[in-house]
């Protein structure tokens, strides 16, 4: 069955399953983080979903390979910002387990959909 639409995208689909997942988190965060760490994981996690889906509308697929980046970076950060919830003491690993799980599955899924593309990333050692 072919793609009629980025909805279509396991990708996106699993990105979307990880910004409720860091919305949820969030809500466990101190207050005082509202303006600091709870607003930029959301940020960092909504771009992921919402860089997909620009992507695939993009009529180039340069620049649908370029937002596909994008989003793979600020999955990175969202990866980043979970593990500094943990370092900082607001919350443990059990309670980031399903959001980490989804991250490292979301990383997968646009790594496997950047390389179908015919992407190549800067690490890699083949010329």
């Amino acid at each position: 069955m072919a793609l009629q639409s980025y909805r279509d995208l396991v990708a996106w689909q699993k990105a979307m399953e990880l910004v409720e997942e860091i919305y949820r988190l969030t809500r466990l965060l101190p207050k005082d983080e509202l303006y600091g760490l709870t607003s930029q994981i959301r940020r960092a996690a909504v771009s992921i979903p919402s860089n997909i889906a620009e992507g695939y509308g993009r009529l180039h697929r340069k620049e649908y390979i370029n937002h596909l980046s994008i989003a793979r970076g600020s999955l990175m950060e969202v990866e980043t910002q979970i593990e500094l919830t943990v370092r900082l003491g607001y919350l443990d690993r059990e309670q980031i387990r399903i959001a980490w799980s989804l991250a490292q599955e979301v990383g997968k899924l646009l790594n496997s959909l950047l390389r179908s593309l015919g992407a190549r990333s800067d690490q890699d050692p083949t010329p």
